[in-house]
């Protein structure tokens, strides 16, 4: 299943609107380097790569899973996105993550968190890489955290609390029915967080969390509204929004608004311009428009055409190269 897009046609570089020429010279210098990662990443801070939707948890109706990762297991994702928060505890070895406009290394019992609808991607990866991906439910997270948003945070665990975490992970990993016990994880991870030093110095500001927590409540909510109900500058709210995500507010309320739009229609709300409309789209032109920017096709193709089950099977030896390369409807 999974494919090496080193090797991936002129077309297919195409399907996100990649220059012939570019996706021309990206086959070429992929080829040429084998297996050795691209190192693309380095410019990604003025020019981030596109993202595609892949859902965290698998199909049917699990609420929590632990995935793992190491190269001999592979399963390496290109950069994405999902409704679904994430967190990644690095057991062994060391990854350096593309999140956003920027970019960690994280190292040995250092954990990372990802919030909904951040885009990320697995850059680089020291031969001796193990990590658990733990993710939950969007709904199910706000109710284990009492209501509390899941928030970028980059900390480094004492070897007294690594192990009990680490262990539990690997009670439950690529488990179905595990609910309880990942909520239970997930409650002692942000517990953690929460009590625990950062790696940089550079710490989520206040401003983003507590925008994060009122988006999550409201997505609409304009700038205006949330920096008073923050008793901010809107300027302040953007500034350290964009910093301490890598995206700005705009791309990500839109995004926010995209996911909800995915999961009313997969709750039945087959009518694409209702479910745009329900999602805060203010019409189906601007929903298109959202779609064609973020994913480089239609609503109707993402879920009528295959193309969302052909995002979600991608998988890639070279993370850093166009996450949509290979894409092909079945």
């Amino acid at each position: 299943m999974r494919r090496n897009v080193a090797a991936a046609s002129r077309t297919e570089f195409a399907f996100l609107g990649e220059l012939a020429e570019r996706a021309d010279a990206l086959c070429a210098e992929a080829m040429t380097r084998g297996a050795q990662p691209i190192q693309y990443f380095r410019s990604m801070r003025a020019t981030p790569m596109p993202a595609i939707h892949q859902s965290f948890l698998p199909p049917g109706d699990d609420q929590a899973f632990v995935w793992k990762y190491s190269d001999p297991i592979g399963g390496r994702r290109p950069r994405h996105f999902h409704a679904e928060p994430e967190l990644n505890l690095v057991v062994r070895g060391s990854a350096t993550f593309g999140i956003g406009q920027k970019q960690i290394t994280v190292l040995p019992g250092e954990l990372v968190a990802f919030p909904s609808a951040q885009d990320h991607v697995l850059l680089h990866a020291s031969p001796d890489l193990y990590l658990y991906a733990v993710g939950l439910d969007p709904s199910y997270s706000a109710s284990v955290l009492a209501n509390e948003s899941s928030h970028p945070f980059h900390v480094r665990l004492a070897d007294s609390e690594l192990r009990p975490v680490a262990n539990c992970a690997a009670d439950i990993v690529e488990r179905s029915d595990i609910a309880q016990r990942g909520a239970e994880l997930w409650q002692r991870i942000h517990w953690l967080a929460r009590r625990t030093a950062p790696c940089s110095a550079q710490t989520t500001h206040v401003l983003t969390r507590r925008t994060l927590h009122l988006l999550c409540n409201g997505p609409d909510l304009p700038l205006t509204d949330l920096a008073k109900s923050l008793r901010t500058q809107p300027a302040e709210v953007s500034r350290y929004f964009h910093r301490d995500m890598g995206i700005t507010l705009v791309r990500y309320r839109m995004r926010m608004k995209l996911l909800q739009f995915i999961r009313l229609v997969d709750s039945g709300q087959s009518e694409l311009m209702a479910a745009a409309s329900s999602a805060g789209f203010g019409s189906y032109s601007q929903c298109h428009r959202t779609f064609q920017a973020e994913l480089s096709c239609s609503p109707r193709d993402f879920f009528l055409a295959g193309k969302r089950g052909a995002m979600q099977r991608v998988y890639t030896d070279s993370a850093d190269l166009d996450p949509s390369a290979g894409l092909t409807a079945e």
